[in-house]
């Protein structure tokens, strides 16, 4: 196995020729292909470094964004909890009743392992097709609806069903980087992630939400990606 140093040289000197080839445009497509396999190798060692939770949680601090959010005793609905690391924020430091619901048992497994509290209940199911037994105050769809084909459809469903007096919603910009579209002109994937249906512009991100009849009550753009407060006009305003 080499070493990390004598690793990143070989891999300098290989880029570094690659680099020097004469069809810029190929060129291109070979180092950005590399930067996403590097992205990916990043995350999973993220990962390991932030004990099983990603560092980026962390850094960004994008928890308090939904804990400040929440008011103590409020009843809390994270769909695509993942595994778990949010809704036990909101739990333990808003002091509310949260539910997380995903899709994938071996990440409900591991937030019920990780983040036991009476205050948290970790579901498996499918939000677009079951919506869990109500009431709740809040909706935390936390890079979640990027992930869904029909997102009005989605937001207008749950929202019928539960009547939430509001949604804190998480989701990827797609002009982050000079490089996304760099990406997309040369014809490769450009989304951050291959599962993604969508990522947004501010703009599409209002108009999506408005076609859902919600409305945007706040919006803040931070580490490239949407951080937002939505509403139904009907629905009451937080306390």
């Amino acid at each position: 196995m080499l070493s990390p140093s004598l690793a990143r040289l070989v891999v300098r000197a290989t880029m570094r020729a690659v680099a020097d080839g004469s069809n810029a445009s190929r060129v291109l497509r070979t180092l950005l292909a590399v930067e996403r396999d590097v992205g990916g190798l990043i995350d999973e060692v993220a990962m390991r470094y932030g004990d099983g939770v990603h560092v980026k949680h962390r850094l960004t601090g994008y928890h308090d964004f939904f804990v400040e959010r929440v008011n103590r005793g409020e009843r809390v609905l994270d769909i695509g909890c993942g595994y778990g690391a949010v809704a036990y924020s909101v739990a333990t430091r808003a002091d509310a009743v949260v539910v997380g619901v995903d899709l994938d048992p071996a990440n409900v497994d591991a937030a019920r392992r990780r983040f036991p509290d009476p205050r948290l209940t970790f579901i498996v199911g499918d939000v677009t097709r079951d919506v869990p037994d109500g009431p709740f105050d809040v909706v935390i769809a936390s890079n979640v609806v990027e992930h869904l084909a029909d997102r009005v459809a989605f937001y207008q469903a749950v929202q019928a069903a539960l009547q939430p007096s509001r949604w804190l919603v998480r989701v990827p910009l797609v002009d982050r980087d000079w490089k996304v579209s760099l990406r997309r002109e040369l014809g490769l994937p450009y989304f951050s992630d291959p599962t993604h249906h969508v990522e947004y512009t501010r703009s599409s991100f209002e108009d999506e939400v408005a076609a859902a009849r919600l409305c945007v009550r706040e919006l803040r753009v931070n580490w490239g990606e949407i951080w937002a407060e939505v509403f139904a006009p009907t629905a009451s305003s937080p306390a």
